[in-house]
């Protein structure tokens, strides 16, 4: 075989490689298109974690996605191309996530094909404006939610990473009542009358791509009623999502959904539950013997009386509920995992759920370390949370210190995820 049509061979074969490692790159959950040469953030105060000593003055130096320098100003070496954010009198820490969002809203519609410029404005007024780097969106449809999370990695809608349960399995007759009919009648496939029902739905929602599962074990069927999910049939998708290394949430809303759900080993209570009161110490034990994870969502429940025109005392009462089952968890050690329900819920603003936590006994520091490193280690992320060199460069400016009041964790200059601005003041 003559030589120069073997390097044309060879030359074809390589270009076809590569060809078609860019595709994959583009479908995988990557952070592919999203980043940006070089950006220092100069002259701002860095909590380069929940517990770390603040770094006045700091200064932090990303490239291609990945902080390369970070210290004090007179340490770091700026490169002299680099684009500069001067952060001189604000306040940096990494990126937020949100653990319990939806993309459920009719924005999100048609994801795959629907004006960039479209989701790009919503994501930004949903998510990015309030600091949010990753998310879980635990109940949407799969089909667009996966498109989104395509067209948000491949840098071409400016977002946050997106995790995703690929939609939701529900107990037999036991569609929520809030969910419309005509979404009802088309998601009653998902429910779950038998363990084998739910082993089948988790394994369907894993190789949609689904990165966990989230369970109804207690659905609201309103007048008062919940449907519960029981144990056996929870356990069932449990046992398929754990030996897959995938987390489970659970949707409790009283106390035989949350006992049901701890019974079967979910690893997330997607809700407190304030109709009860409070958790029970069994309970209680049960979730810290199992670490599970907490998301409060306080803000959700003001949302819901208003809906139901409750009065001011009642509102405040089933609010502080939640906000008592929240500090008897926090004071037993538990994890907490900041979301706030949001795409389900249109309360886009975040400062009030950051006042309920604090009410909890949750300092800034608890409340931040629910927004960075306790979901990081959690979900078992590649980076911890916290700002260091070679982690991702996922963070938020914030135009005021935190310490003195976490309603500042609000107020956000620039979120900045892989290095590249995707929102700014």
């Amino acid at each position: 075989m003559p030589r120069s049509y073997q390097r044309v061979c060879l030359l074809f074969w390589i270009v076809g490689f590569l060809l078609a490692c860019s595709l994959w790159s583009a479908d995988a959950d990557s952070d592919a298109g999203s980043s940006q040469g070089e950006i220092v953030l100069v002259g701002g105060t860095i909590y380069a974690s929940p517990t770390a000593a603040p770094i006045a003055n700091g200064a932090i130096v990303i490239r291609e996605g990945k902080i390369v320098q970070i210290g004090r100003r007179s340490q770091v070496k700026i490169p002299k191309t680099a684009k500069t954010l001067d952060c001189t009198g604000k306040f940096i820490s990494a990126g937020f996530w949100n653990s319990h969002v939806h993309f459920t809203e009719p924005v999100w519609q048609n994801a795959a094909g629907a004006p960039g410029d479209k989701l790009e404005e919503h994501m930004r007024e949903m998510l990015t404006r309030w600091g949010f780097t990753t998310v879980f969106d635990i109940g949407s449809f799969p089909r667009d939610t996966l498109a989104l999370r395509k067209r948000v990695n491949s840098g071409e809608v400016p977002g946050p990473k997106i995790y995703t349960t690929a939609g939701a399995i529900y107990p037999e007759n036991g569609i929520p009542v809030y969910i419309p009919q005509p979404i009802a009648s088309q998601i009653k496939r998902y429910e779950a009358a038998t363990p084998a029902d739910a082993a089948r739905l988790a394994r369907e929602s894993l190789a949609m791509g689904g990165d966990g599962i989230k369970l109804f074990t207690g659905a609201i069927m309103g007048h008062g009623k919940v449907t519960p999910m029981p144990a056996d049939v929870a356990r069932a998708a449990v046992e398929v999502a754990h030996a897959a290394g995938k987390p489970v949430f659970a949707h409790p809303s009283n106390h035989v959904g949350a006992d049901n759900a701890l019974s079967a080993g979910v690893d997330i209570l997607a809700h407190t539950i304030p109709e009860e009161g409070e958790f029970t110490p069994d309970e209680l034990a049960h979730m810290k013997a199992q670490h599970t994870g907490l998301i409060p969502t306080l803000t959700l429940w003001e949302v819901e009386l208003e809906k139901e025109h409750a009065s001011a005392e009642n509102e405040r009462q089933f609010v502080q509920a939640g906000v008592i089952e929240l500090k008897s968890y926090f004071d037993e050690g538990g994890k907490i995992l900041f979301g706030t329900d949001v795409g389900y819920t249109q309360h886009y603003d975040t400062a009030e759920e950051y006042v309920l936590m604090s009410r909890s006994g949750m300092g800034w520091r608890d409340i931040l370390a629910s927004l960075t490193t306790n979901p990081a280690t959690f979900f078992k992320h590649a980076h911890t949370g916290e700002l260091a060199v070679g982690s991702d460069g996922d963070m938020v400016v914030l135009d005021a210190n935190p310490a003195t009041d976490v309603r500042n964790f609000a107020r956000v200059d620039y979120t900045i995820r892989a290095g590249r601005v995707i929102y700014e003041k």
